[in-house]
């Protein structure tokens, strides 16, 4: 039995547009200048108050960090309605996940620095909630790249670490997987450079979803 434990954000759907968005608008509501738009792609992955801090340019998360954390929840599902910045599976994505999910032997989990409401939004509006058997959400655990997401997912699943594979975009996701003692597949297509992923710990990187496929049954990451 395998786990194949899948970040979200710029794995399986491109938000970036709405997270840049939802994060200027909460820097000048706190009367901070609008963060570098690709200053916030390099947060994307952690859980927002540390990404906050980061941008603010904190040695840590303080009050205000956690203050604009819950104004930028406040304000997520106003953004999200914009159809110009509405999250969209990647090319690919939902072929791939319907065929993970017809193995026998591989369970589907996520590990993302995703709220709880914002993972369980992904996972219902694409109709992939049922088939996600374990999910660990900024909510629920430290930040990457700590490897709590991945060490509970396997032990609710009852799997060690080495029977897990994570697939992510970003240097995060790969040290997260790395600390946790499970391998680790990249993806080319998100927010993080693959030779960055592969420094970072990534086995492989995958250049489809197709490739996703082709590594994960054929046990090669």
């Amino acid at each position: 039995m395998k786990l194949v434990l899948f970040d979200c954000d710029g794995t399986l759907v491109d938000s970036l547009a709405i997270i840049q968005e939802t994060m200027r608008r909460t820097f000048i509501a706190f009367g901070h200048a609008e963060p570098d738009a690709n200053a916030v792609r390099g947060t994307v992955g952690l859980t927002l108050d540390v990404a906050i801090a980061g941008l603010l340019g904190r040695g840590g998360v303080d009050a205000e960090s956690r203050d604009m954390m819950g104004y930028y929840r406040s304000l997520f599902s106003e953004v999200r309605a914009d159809p110009a910045l509405a999250e969209r599976l990647y090319d690919g994505i939902a072929p791939m996940l319907e065929h993970l999910f017809l193995q026998d032997d591989i369970l589907v989990g996520a590990v993302t620095g995703k709220s709880r409401r914002g993972l369980d939004h992904m996972l219902s509006t694409h109709g992939f909630a049922r088939n996600f058997i374990a999910t660990r959400t900024a909510d629920d655990c430290p930040s990457k790249p700590n490897p709590a997401m991945v060490l509970e997912c396997c032990a609710e699943t009852g799997l060690d670490p080495s029977d897990a594979v994570v697939i992510g975009d970003t240097v995060f996701d790969m040290e997260m997987a790395r600390s946790a003692g499970a391998p680790a597949i990249g993806v080319s297509w998100g927010y993080g450079a693959p030779n960055d992923l592969l420094r970072a710990g990534a086995g492989v990187i995958a250049e489809t979803p197709g490739d996703i496929l082709q590594h994960v049954l054929s046990g090669a990451s």
